[in-house]
Parts: C-alpha cells; structure tokens; sequence
C-alpha cells in the first residue's frame, strides 16, 4: 500500500471496485465517486485516496491554515491508495443490490469516506458518494463543454455579515438537491437512457442498466456531520429513499418547520466528543415521532472517526486533522457499519442476515450506547 494511510479491505463477501462518475458540463451536473460488488482481476490498479493536488490544497487551505503546506500534505499522503479495484468489473446480481447515495462533511470530498463506503459496498450495496458543488467541499471542479477546461469550485467561509443560519441552510437545501439529482441518474440508467460520463472512465454506466444490477426500489441516504443533516432533509425532498443514516449529524441547518416532514426512519450514530445538547434535542424530536428512528452513540470516538483520517498513523497526522479517538479505528468502523447495515436490512427489507446486529440499533454492545448521554461539545 502507496503512502502513509492504510485504509482496510472490506470485511463482506464481495470484492469492492470503484470508478469516478461526472455527467454534466455545468456546476448543475453531478459529479460522485462509486463504489460497488466487482469481480476480483488479476493485476487491477487501487485509485489514489486524494485523487489530485488541488484537493490537498484544499486540505491545507481549511484544515492547516496555510497553502504552502499542501506540498507537505502531497507528499505524506498524496500517494496513498483505496484498497478496492479501480473500473473493476461489476459483478452481476440476480435481484440488484440496494443504493445509497453518500453526502460527505464540510471541507471534505467524495474520497475521505473511502473506508466506510467500501464496507458497505462488500456486502452488497452500491454507494455514490457525491462530492457537493455548494462551496461546502475542501473544493471541487466541473468540466466546461469547451474543450473540456476546468472549472473549480473552492470551498467557502460564511460570507461576513450574513447570518451562519441563513448561508448554511441554503447550502443544505442545494446538497439534499444533489442527493436527489443522484438518485434520478441511476433512474435514467436503469430506463435506458443514455448517460456520458464526461471522465470517459473504463468502467461503461449501460451495466447498471441491466435488471438485476441496482434495484432502486431499495434505496438509503447517508452523510457524515453536514452530510449527515443533509440525508435526513433529503428524505423530505424524496420519497424513494425510504431511510437514512447520518453519521454524527450537525442538525444546526435544518430550519424547525422541516421537522413534522420527516416521516421516515433515520438512524442516528453519533461519536463521543463532538455533538450538543442542542443538536441532540433535535434529533429526539425526530425520534419521538418515529419510534423506528434510533439515536447511539459510539465511544471513545471523536468527529473523524468516522472519516478515513481516523486511518492515518503519526502524531503530527493526527494532531493536523484531530482524528484520535481511544477507540480503535477498525473497532468502530465495524460497529457503524454493522449498526448501519442491521438499519437498512429493517428499512430496505433485505434478505441478508445482518440483523445478527440489531442489538446496536439499541445501544447494546462493547463501546456503544443508547441515544446520547453525554453531550460535550467541541464544535
């Protein structure tokens, strides 16, 4: 493995490939990295964790506060890979496998999920991981029709003057859009249609037409902190995903009269360190309306263990992302996966034997508890 970062294989019975989708010469397209059940290759190449300079640029600019340090960033890990098979084949399905549609945190990128998205990818789940045009990514780009030159979108602080409310809650409306949007590109796929992945990867988008390969009528909506409030509004905005997972939810966004809307489960895995008495509260409002949402809390995990940067080894690392819980990394990856998979088997109706889980989605288990005993902030 290239680099510093040694993300872990995916523990379920499937091989994981994973390709790059872009469609769209406008900011109004959709841009996602997918991951999904391939058939094992010989000599198959692992894509890069951060797939290109700008992004480490866009790391340092929001997370070390300084620009020169992306050639640091570049060379420590700018050469790690994703242990899953780059364009690999798509392994067929006889009934499809389940989709979700993955929305990643603020100054992240469709990449830094790679860990949590391949989990579940091996155990039979298509995930699109979106990488979100609302200035909320580290930064991110789209390919003008003009000779294909491209556009980046930086990250953006709230504009002085303005309201954090205001700018964020247009911002997740926009996100919650794109989860939507995302869903209609796999039904397009699926009706025939023809979709041109301007990335011209290897892997041809007309397989997950085939009947079998994705069965959309089993579709989740997940995120991390900003992408956690994100699945849950958009859960409003569409009715075809019948639940959603949000992983230590920043609830902040969502304006209170949303909150009667929200008529589907949602599965809450909060981590220790980072969430509020205030973004709790929220959360049991939607619990106290559906008693099939559930609220847990992982311990010893801080707000990026549930990222890939929970993966890197070294103090300096470490200290420059705050991605140290006590927890074992690879001991609460499984129990978010394991908890998130148990959710979907419930919602989705799948037949699979993850509800061997269940007992987390109660909050019994070693290092995991219900709802939210404590709430100390570092946000």
């Amino acid at each position: 493995m290239g680099g510093m970062l040694a993300l872990p294989r995916g523990k379920g019975p499937h091989h994981v490939g994973c390709t790059d989708v872009m469609v769209g010469h406008t900011r109004q397209g959709l841009f996602l990295r997918l991951f999904y059940p391939c058939l094992l290759q010989a000599g198959a190449t692992e894509p890069l964790w951060i797939p290109r300079s700008e992004y480490c640029a866009g790391l340092a600019d929001f997370t070390l506060r300084c620009r020169w340090c992306s050639a640091l960033l570049s060379i420590t890990i700018g050469s790690c890979r994703v242990p899953v098979s780059w364009n690999g084949p798509f392994k067929p399905c006889s009934s499809g496998y389940p989709l979700i549609i993955f929305s990643h945190g603020l100054r992240a990128f469709r990449t830094l999920y790679s860990s949590v998205c391949t989990e579940l990818a091996s155990w039979g789940f298509v995930v699109a991981a979106l990488e979100h045009r609302d200035h909320s990514a580290a930064t991110t780009y789209f390919c003008t029709a003009e000779a294909g030159r491209e556009e980046w979108i930086p990250f953006q602080q709230v504009p002085q003057g303005q309201k954090e409310f205001y700018f964020r809650n247009k911002q997740v409306h926009q996100r919650a859009e794109e989860c939507v949007r995302a869903l209609r590109l796999f039904k397009d796929i699926a009706s025939g249609k023809s979709v041109l992945n301007i990335l011209h990867q290897d892997l041809d988008l007309s397989v997950l037409k085939v009947p079998g390969s994705v069965d959309l009528t089993k579709v989740a909506v997940m995120g991390h902190s900003f992408g956690g409030v994100t699945a849950v509004l958009a859960l409003v905005k569409e009715p075809s995903f019948r639940c959603a997972v949000a992983l230590d939810a920043w609830m902040f966004p969502l304006e209170n009269v949303l909150y009667p809307e929200v008529s589907k489960p949602v599965l809450f895995i909060n981590t220790e360190k980072f969430q509020t008495p205030e973004s709790v509260a929220k959360m049991k409002r939607l619990s106290s309306r559906n008693s099939q949402t559930k609220i847990i809390t992982v311990l010893g995990t801080v707000h990026e263990s549930q990222t890939d940067f929970a993966f890197l080894p070294g103090k300096l690392i470490s200290r420059i992302f705050g991605a140290r819980g006590t927890l074992d990394p690879s001991k609460a990856l499984a129990i978010t996966s394991r908890a998130a998979l148990a959710f979907l088997q419930r919602h989705l109706n799948l037949e699979e034997e993850f509800d061997q889980w269940d007992d987390l989605l109660e909050g019994v288990g070693d290092s995991v508890v219900p709802e939210a005993p404590f709430c100390q902030s570092n946000l």
